[in-house]
């Protein structure tokens, strides 16, 4: 599995970032989801640079333009309901996408143990297409490694993309223990943070990304 962290290299994403993280701007659940939907865009963008493109001969209204344009067939694969303004921001750019939704869920044994479930996955056929599957925060990895699991029961990807806006450390060594021979599957990410706490929220991190765009959940 390949890292690409992009908070390596500074970019506009930082202001976003920046924005995401404060206390005072998460008051704002419009701003927050929009400036979720904006790191979506940039997402975009950088994954973009890694297709596959061929030249396509346009006619203009003058003569014929030669253009390079990917080839992939895209399904842009989100966990619910934090990941829905970050889904957005992927689809804004890749409009022609295909879309694939799964529900997954913490299921706490008590006030610190829990498993992640999936519930719910609604997808098209996956085989030989080039999946994109974001999750706005990657804590622990489970959710993830959990919803791709269950993708796959829909097709196999031709090549694999994760996307995240923030993850842990830990997360991060998961995901490339146990995905340590996939060469196709590639994990993009704004920023990676230190730790988790002891309810394995990511530190500093943001706080919950699904309360602060939907408001709290009971």
């Amino acid at each position: 599995m390949i890292v690409h962290n992009l908070s390596e290299n500074n970019s506009v994403l930082n202001s976003f970032l920046e924005q995401i993280r404060s206390v005072e701007i998460q008051k704002d659940r419009l701003k927050f989801r929009r400036n979720i939907e904006r790191i979506g865009e940039v997402m975009a963008y950088e994954i973009s640079k890694s297709l596959s493109y061929s030249s396509k001969n346009v006619v203009t209204p003058l003569g014929i333009a030669p253009v390079h344009t990917f080839d992939n067939e895209i399904v842009l694969g989100t966990i619910f309901r934090a990941g829905l303004p970050f889904h957005q921001g992927l689809l804004s750019y890749f409009d022609m996408a295909e879309n694939a939704f799964i529900s997954a869920y913490r299921k706490y044994k008590d006030a610190l143990k829990f498993e992640v479930f999936i519930e719910y996955i609604a997808s098209p056929n996956l085989d030989g297409k080039t999946l994109i599957l974001g999750d706005p925060m990657l804590a622990t990895g489970s959710s993830m490694e959990l919803a791709f699991h269950a993708l796959k029961t829909k097709g196999s990807p031709k090549e694999i993309h994760f996307a995240t806006i923030i993850a842990s450390q830990n997360a991060i060594d998961y995901l490339e223990k146990n995905f340590a021979n996939e060469a196709n599957i590639t994990l993009w990410v704004a920023a990676i943070d230190p730790e988790l706490n002891e309810h394995s929220y990511i530190v500093p991190g943001l706080g919950d990304a699904g309360d602060l765009a939907y408001g709290q959940k009971i």
